[in-house]
């Protein structure tokens, strides 16, 4: 994956073996304390803003003793501050049981239950991201309590109930408007579920120069990607300078699907775009983009000069689509396969085959049913961990992938993987996805990369859709075109702001 200029992102065990490096060192820093410190001042600075009453429920690891820390500050600074302790001091760590020994020796004292009255802060500290079982009946009355509150929920390190890995619910989760996590991202606070729970990250290094302890295979995407996918133009150039995309699908009742793709390789430069479309009855002209070529499949699958060919927009499952499979899987060409393309060869052990021994670049973008299909498992194990079965993908069919969905994980053949944060429920609606491969079919078959392309060319998707979010009251009726509209102007600002 090239080198993105972006936050990285570790799983629980690397954090692990960082905290174990730090233990290490000849004056390892009390990290809990540290922790403890900038929750409390965000506490402070941003989320309590005069107000005075807070409670802290501490459970019983290593995040309750993170808990502790902050209430102890929250309290010298002279804010009412009461806590819950779920746990059993025998059994706490030496790090927690101090910070648990700190707080009472400063004044605090702890309850056995919720007090009554009302907070302006909840504070969950109850678990952290060593928490791999379903949460049991006590904590998730607490859980339940929490996410019923009108105070603002600010989470340590990751919410409770999350799985740090993976963002599954363990059974319950709670939901925090705000969640400060230290030393570094953890991949289940951007995929899955972790959106819906985190609210606003707030990344604390808590002193440490993460990338020198351990270095990061994953990282999150960021708007650098758009600067340098592509050349500037020159001014002698042509349309043939900017590639020739190929685009087939478009069965009978699925035109639609390859015209919203070819429409999308325009918006974002393309010079030609051709479309092969299965349904021989289907019209051979766009009139709402008359600038797209419109053909019988078979005879764009035979082209040339194509940069670039996308298979799978509305292509269906029929032997004729089969065969189109087949015969674009043997192309020397960077080849983008969505859709029907993907199940047919989740399907079929030969086209597995010859996909996984392209000598060319291919990326694949399946939803996570699809993924089911090219792993041949289930959506819901699929879902279990999205960065492992985007990772299995991208080893398996040697290709670039993106597990599509929220925090859409990208993976490469060589082990390193992203989370594109950008998006938002405005892009569930038919047609999106055949605006990203057209997306990323115009960009690679305008010489980028096709890996590049696919990490630009995913973010840009989101991006498009989080900048029409910003100027409508909501996230309903985003359409496609609106999408690719808004994809153009956001990678034109990208190429050439900085050189007018």
């Amino acid at each position: 994956m090239p080198q993105l200029p972006a936050l990285p992102i570790y799983p629980a065990a690397d954090i692990r073996a960082i905290e174990l490096a730090v233990a290490a060192w000849e004056r390892p820093p009390n990290l809990m304390e540290r922790a403890g410190l900038v929750a409390a001042e965000l506490a402070r600075d941003r989320l309590l803003e005069g107000r005075k009453s807070v409670l802290v429920l501490a459970g019983p690891g290593n995040n309750g003793g993170d808990g502790f820390v902050v209430a102890r500050h929250l309290k010298a600074w002279w804010y009412q501050v009461s806590v819950l302790f779920a746990g059993d001091r025998g059994r706490l760590s030496a790090a927690a049981g101090a910070a648990h020994d700190a707080w009472l020796g400063a004044g605090g004292t702890l309850v056995s239950e919720i007090p009554a009255g009302r907070f302006d802060l909840v504070v969950d500290a109850l678990f952290g991201i060593g928490l791999g079982r379903d949460i049991d009946e006590r904590y998730a009355g607490l859980i339940d309590w929490i996410n019923r509150q009108p105070a603002p929920v600010l989470a340590l390190d990751i919410p409770s109930g999350l799985h740090a890995d993976s963002g599954r619910v363990l059974g319950c989760a709670v939901e925090a408007e705000h969640t400060v996590t230290f030393i570094a991202l953890k991949p289940g606070l951007l995929t899955l579920d972790g959106p819906d729970h985190a609210g606003e990250i707030h990344v604390r290094e808590l002193g440490l120069e993460v990338e020198t302890l351990r270095s990061a295979s994953g990282r999150v995407l960021s708007s650098h990607v758009l600067a340098r996918v592509l050349a500037p133009r020159r001014r002698n150039s042509h349309k043939g300078t900017y590639g020739s995309v190929g685009i087939v699908g478009g069965a009978a009742g699925m035109v639609g699907a390859v015209l919203l793709a070819g429409r999308a390789a325009l918006h974002v430069g393309a010079g030609r775009v051709y479309l092969g479309l299965l349904d021989a009855e289907a019209p051979r002209v766009d009139p709402a983009q008359p600038e797209l070529m419109l053909r019988p499949a078979e005879e764009v699958l035979a082209l040339e000069h194509l940069t670039c060919l996308v298979l799978g927009p509305g292509l269906g499952q029929s032997p004729q689509a089969r065969s189109a499979v087949a015969l674009a899987l043997e192309r020397e060409l960077p080849l983008v396969l969505d859709a029907d393309a993907l199940n047919l060869i989740g399907a079929h052990d030969a086209l597995r085959e010859v996909c996984r021994a392209r000598p060319l670049p291919t990326v694949l973008t399946p939803h996570p049913a699809e993924a089911a299909r090219l792993l041949q498992t289930t959506t819901g194990e699929i879902q279990s961990d999205r960065v492992r079965s985007a990772l299995q993908l991208a080893a398996r069919y040697n290709a670039g992938t993106t597990l599509k969905g929220v925090g859409s994980v990208l993976a490469f053949p060589d082990g390193s993987w992203a989370i594109n944060t950008s998006g938002n429920p405005g892009l569930a609606s038919a047609g999106m996805g055949d605006v990203l491969s057209g997306i990323l079919g115009g960009l690679i078959a305008q010489g980028a990369a096709a890996h590049a392309g696919l990490i630009a060319g995913v973010y840009l998707h989101g991006a498009a859709a989080d900048e029409l979010l910003a100027t409508r009251d909501g996230p309903l009726g985003m359409s496609g075109a609106d999408v690719m509209q808004a994809a153009r102007g956001l990678l034109n600002r990208a190429l050439y702001a900085a050189r007018r």
